[in-house]
């Protein structure tokens, strides 16, 4: 039974998750809209709500810490940047890392919830549409992310997550109308929902690959620039706990960036970089090694 639950591909979709589309659909006009009430100033906000967002949020918190725990911080930072990656609209924490962890263990096979192996379309957004990985029952939650599960903030949070654009969203109301909220709210989610979902679509279709994984993945560049640092795929999956993706000088990883300013000040630590002259390893889980001792 619990094998079943696991396999989210196109075949065991469940038809249209219509609250998902008529959102996903709304958002998708609120963006186009921004693009005729040109603001500067509402521009500027939405992108630093963008890096707030993306890489604060899905990508240091979401991804690097909550589902890898490719390092250590205080637990009000973790619940901050948590609370960052809720402005995402990608779902609450426990949802997307129950998925994320899915997609590490069965990536590009059976049950990977948004492989590229059944469409394009479908690896970008249409799991999100039509899928069931977003829709995890508990016994899926139990087994993949018992460590969130057993925290109350993190329980909370993956129930009302949606609550955090609203609040942003009256904010920015208040501070400069409706352009701000097209351009903060609007724009900002779409064009931050595209450039994820780029990591599960481009990077498994195009780029080049430097690790030989047992899945499709690999790097991009321009996903990188759009996702601050998680374009580099496949360095990725061959070191999933990683804290560091951007393994070359000329991989530029902004959320590598943060969570090292993080270590500066002492708010970082046990951080795991990738021994990249190791060879790409066979097991469930690569060695890795302290960031101290790659210097």
């Amino acid at each position: 039974m619990a094998t079943v639950n696991l396999l989210y591909g196109r075949k065991h979709q469940k038809g249209v998750n219509w609250i998902t589309a008529i959102a996903m659909t709304a958002f998708h006009v609120g963006a186009i809209a921004a693009l005729f009430f040109i603001d500067y100033g509402a521009i500027a906000v939405a992108f630093v709500l963008y890096v707030i967002s993306g890489s604060l949020g899905i990508g240091m918190s979401y991804h690097r810490l909550l589902t890898h725990r490719s390092y250590k911080t205080h637990k009000w930072i973790e619940y901050f940047l948590t609370i960052c990656g809720t402005l995402a609209l990608e779902g609450g924490p426990i949802f997307w890392v129950a998925t994320h962890r899915i997609h590490h263990q069965r990536s590009d096979k059976e049950g990977d919830p948004h492989t590229p192996r059944e469409g394009t379309y479908w690896a970008h957004m249409g799991w999100i549409i039509r899928g069931e990985g977003l829709h995890h029952d508990s016994s899926v939650l139990a087994r993949y992310v018992p460590d969130l599960s057993r925290d109350p903030f993190h329980v909370w949070l993956s129930k009302w997550h949606w609550m955090t654009n609203v609040v942003v969203g009256f904010a920015l109301l208040a501070v400069g109308g409706w352009t701000y909220v097209l351009w903060g709210i609007f724009f900002r989610t779409t064009f931050g929902l595209h450039s994820t979902w780029l990591v599960n679509s481009a990077t498994h279709l195009w780029g080049s690959r430097r690790f030989q994984t047992r899945d499709d993945s690999t790097n991009n560049w321009w996903v990188a620039l759009l996702a601050f640092g998680e374009g580099w795929h496949n360095n990725h999956h061959a070191h999933p706990t990683s804290a560091r993706h951007g393994l070359a000088w000329y991989e530029f990883d902004l959320n590598w960036v943060f969570i090292s300013m993080l270590k500066a000040v002492g708010w970082a630590w046990d951080i795991k970089v990738a021994k990249i002259k190791q060879p790409v390893p066979h097991e469930e889980n690569e060695q890795m090694i302290p960031e101290e001792a790659t210097a």
